[in-house]
């Protein structure tokens, strides 16, 4: 939870949140997106704490959510509340094109997960180069669950990944297994992260766990997401 007394500290803050335009499940025919809960939480994580919250999205206007994460045994007490929120709603149909935004803008950027960012985030130059900027200014970025994918093609000032040698986190192959969408979707991310180097760090499937390696910041699967939103309060206010 907030302390309530850094409300004062967070008011002057402006944090983007990139969500997904993404809506098809490879060549299943299923829809995904990203993953409601994912981005309910640390929304309103942000939002108490006095964090103005900007969204965007790589095509703008209203992002995808996966219909699986609108099912009864995913609410939370943060996915009723966005059903009942028309102001937030009228922000998610209305998101900024990623391409519009601009790093100088922002203190930090969060990226909810979902399935989606596996195929238009991962590559996308606009949130690469964006993401790249974010870490040049000394500005934290989080991701959560499948939303790590973007830190892959990143780098750095000397030209090495990002998340070389760093501790990152991110939804695992037992928990892809588990959903059985392992010859489904484009690439593994554990395996991912850990070919870039990465010190890729978990536990146990669908336990909540999110870890910090200095700018960056991320959660291992939904029930991570307030975590991560927590941690980057915290970068916020150091």
């Amino acid at each position: 939870m907030t302390d309530p007394n850094t409300k004062s500290d967070l008011s002057t803050k402006k944090v983007l949140m990139v969500l997904t335009s993404h809506s098809e499940l490879g060549s299943t025919g299923e829809k995904t997106g990203f993953w409601v809960e994912e981005f309910a939480a640390p929304y309103y994580v942000l939002v108490d704490a006095g964090v103005q919250v900007v969204l965007a999205s790589p095509a703008g206007g209203h992002p995808p959510i996966d219909p699986k994460s609108e099912l009864p045994d995913f609410q939370t007490a943060s996915t009723k509340r966005f059903d009942e929120d028309t102001e937030a709603q009228a922000l998610l149909a209305n998101t900024t094109k990623l391409a519009d935004v601009k790093v100088d803008d922002f203190d930090a950027v969060f990226y909810p997960g979902g399935h989606g960012p596996l195929w238009d985030l991962t590559d996308n130059r606009d949130s690469i180069a964006l993401i790249e900027g974010f870490l040049d200014s000394n500005k934290p970025v989080a991701a959560v669950c499948h939303a790590p994918a973007v830190l892959l093609n990143v780098k750095d000032s000397q030209g090495e990944y990002a998340v070389k040698g760093k501790a990152v986190t991110g939804f695992s192959n037992t928990e892809e297994e588990a959903v059985q969408l392992l010859d489904v979707v484009p690439f593994l991310l554990e395996d991912e992260l850990k070919q870039r180097g990465g010190d890729y760090q978990r536990v146990a499937d669908w336990s909540a766990f999110a870890v910090q390696d200095g700018l960056l910041i991320t959660g291992q699967n939904p029930a991570s997401s307030e975590f991560v939103a927590d941690k980057l309060l915290a970068a916020l206010t150091s």
